[in-house]
């Protein structure tokens, strides 16, 4: 069994001195103990280069190419990728087209779509209201994990 991580999580592990990191840190661990395989997809690359290397005063982390690079090794060290097959575009088109999905919350939808291909039904984030439209998907806080009380 695998849960997709969202770049919530895997942003806040980026950071250790924020608020979440250890709850985003326990929530894994936890999940991990209990057998279930945390991973990614490529989605969650993009949009962790993005906010890593956006100036701090655009609420990003102001990193040089190089140490975000350095840290995108270190996420490919802790989680396999969700490969990107060709089916995944049709999934995406089917999703925002049922769940009338506009502006940038198709890329949630790429990150739903890739994960009902590869067979991922749960997604742990920071940010549940963004996936709540998903039918086919649950989304799980660190909390939720943490306490043992999933949706």
């Amino acid at each position: 069994m695998s849960v997709l991580v969202d770049t919530s999580i895997v942003t806040r592990l980026a950071q250790p001195n924020h608020p979440h990191h250890i709850s985003a840190l326990t929530a894994l661990d936890q999940l991990k103990a209990r057998g279930v395989g945390p991973c990614i997809a490529a989605q969650n690359l993009y949009e962790f280069w993005v906010v890593c290397t956006r100036p701090t005063n655009q609420n990003g982390f102001g990193f040089t190419p190089s140490l975000a690079q350095a840290e995108l090794q270190r996420i490919h060290t802790l989680f396999p990728i969700l490969p990107e097959t060709p089916a995944v575009y049709p999934e995406w088109e089917r999703l925002v087209a049922r769940y009338d999905v506009k502006g940038k919350n198709a890329h949630d939808t790429h990150l739903v779509a890739t994960m009902l291909v590869n067979n991922v039904n749960e997604i742990l984030t920071f940010n549940v209201a963004d996936f709540a439209r998903y039918s086919e998907i649950s989304a799980l806080t660190p909390l939720n994990v943490i306490s043992g009380k999933n949706p």
